[in-house]
């Protein structure tokens, strides 16, 4: 199974007031298959959100190194890393932070023009709201959207520019089971139908089944991967 994301002895360090600094990742190696849907679970302060910002170029290693298509991230400039996130990620966050002036279309469409896309927006937001199946309230405001609705705007915000990997942290925390058990689904047929790999994190049991890949995390290190 190819992979597309790698990462080698990744930890991650932050600085406290007095003392030791705290190893939020401790040397954590795995690889993210391509055009699949990988899960890393874990309870709250498991690490989950701190590798999923590493493996989306968020963020940056204390150690080891993150390897994106068999390139390595450590020596690219903020720059660089701001252009592949433009270009070859999509993000999916529990808050779906849609602009409240603009209908569900022009959130998409606008995030088109963030990612410096100048010919045809428009067909492409609608070609993506109609996947996550929206193509009859794409002219509906964000307030008169449902939060299972509104998330998969975001979802289709995220797919609109074409990228390689979409990461979804927590994309169903605040949504009911049946509502979050739909959203993934969205996933898993994107993956399908798009070749788009998706990482998602989340502490839902529910939803791990769901996954090609499970990651689970505590205390900062990888305890268990199938």
């Amino acid at each position: 199974m190819d992979s597309i994301i790698q990462t080698k002895g990744l930890g991650r360090a932050f600085p406290v007031a007095e003392g030791e600094p705290f190893w939020a990742l401790k040397n954590i190696s795995l690889s993210v298959p391509a055009g699949k849907l990988s899960v890393l679970k874990g309870r709250s302060g498991s690490g989950k959100t701190t590798l999923m910002n590493l493996l989306g170029a968020l963020d940056r290693p204390t150690t080891g190194s993150v390897f994106f298509d068999g390139h390595d991230l450590s020596g690219e400039s903020d720059h660089a890393l701001g252009l592949l996130r433009r270009k070859n990620i999509g993000f999916v966050f529990q808050s779906v932070a849609l602009i409240p002036m603009m209908n569900a279309c022009e959130n998409v469409e606008f995030a088109l023009r963030l990612a410096g896309i100048r010919e045809g927006r428009k067909k492409r937001a609608e070609e993506c709201l109609k996947m996550v199946g929206l193509g009859a309230r794409m002219d509906h405001m964000p307030q008169e959207l449902s939060g299972g609705e509104q998330q998969r705007v975001a979802i289709a915000r995220a797919i609109a520019h074409r990228p390689r990997v979409v990461f979804a942290d927590e994309p169903t925390a605040e949504l009911d089971t049946n509502t979050g058990l739909q959203v993934v689904k969205i996933f898993r047929e994107l993956s399908e139908a798009e070749g788009l790999t998706f990482v998602m994190t989340t502490h839902d049991a529910g939803l791990m089944e769901l996954g090609d890949c499970v990651y689970e995390l505590e205390d900062g290190e990888l305890i268990h991967g199938e």
